[in-house]
């Protein structure tokens, strides 16, 4: 029998380990083409840019997940599975706080860091992504002035020009709440789903009665409450977002053209249900 060294764990005798003819970790997840996407274009290569450019393909790569589960979430209300909707909101919600915490590897890079190669970014800028635009169309913040942004690129256009046309996650939700028999106004569910979502007064009486018996339909009760997470789990990724930038540029104007942190600022401003904020002032007055 043959001795072990000592301190080395043997294999156990059913582990594999040729592949030639059978997929590997490695092959199944693509990581030759995934951990060959990093491009730094400082001369010579900054050490911290390798940080810069993981952290938002990362990003990118959750963002991919948060838009399939939402639409996912957005079928599951169409079909009244509300259960199943749910399921996919509260994988968002674990999606958003992961991101959201991410924020705080890229805080490790210090203002005199990211000044000696943010010249090479040129006019490229994370106003610029298209999956962020879609999270944001599916939730309510439609502007159809973005799609131009995208125009070179006819993926990223169709799919947000898709998304300008669709009804958003909200509508859905509402709809179904009108399938139940609770009376959402006939202009909410006929309205223009390419404008943005703007508070609608009309909507409080519904979501008051709901809030103010909420054992006569518990799953409404908790899709409300879901909702309102996912919104604040939004909002928090964009201060820490903001906070970011701030730290880490000051008030410079950003790489894309924008304002910088006061751009980042008027964000905080916008909101994807708002009625569910507002029902909180009627319940118990």
């Amino acid at each position: 029998m043959m001795k072990m060294k000592a301190g080395v764990r043997p294999l156990e005798e059913g582990i594999r380990t040729d592949f030639r003819e059978e997929m590997d970790y490695a092959s199944y997840l693509g990581l030759d083409q995934v951990l060959s996407a990093q491009h730094p274009v400082s001369e010579p290569e900054h050490h911290d840019e390798l940080l810069f450019i993981i952290q938002h393909q990362t990003t990118e790569l959750w963002l991919k997940l948060v838009l399939h589960e939402l639409r996912a979430a957005r079928a599951h209300l169409d079909t009244d599975d509300l259960l199943r909707a749910l399921k996919a909101v509260a994988r968002v919600k674990h999606i958003q706080r992961t991101i959201t915490e991410q924020w705080s590897v890229l805080a490790t890079l210090t203002p005199s860091e990211y000044a000696e190669f943010r010249g090479v970014l040129g006019s490229s800028s994370g106003f610029q992504s298209y999956q962020y635009r879609a999270v944001e169309f599916i939730l309510g913040n439609k502007n159809e002035k973005m799609l131009p942004v995208f125009r070179q690129n006819p993926e990223a256009y169709e799919l947000l020009d898709g998304l300008l046309h669709e009804p958003t996650l909200y509508d859905a939700f509402l709809r179904l709440l009108a399938r139940r028999g609770y009376a959402v106004p006939d202009e909410i569910l006929e309205r223009d789903v390419t404008e943005p979502w703007v508070e609608r007064p009309d909507l409080i009486p519904v979501l008051t009665g709901i809030y103010q018996d909420p054992a006569s339909a518990w799953d409404i009760y908790e899709a409300c409450e879901d909702l309102v997470d996912l919104e604040d789990a939004f909002q928090l990724w964009r201060f820490r977002h903001l906070r970011t930038v701030q730290r880490t540029i000051g008030f410079k104007t950003g790489t894309g053209g924008s304002s910088g942190v006061d751009f980042l600022k008027r964000a905080l401003d916008l909101t994807f249900f708002p009625e569910l904020i507002s029902v909180r002032t009627e319940v118990g007055a």
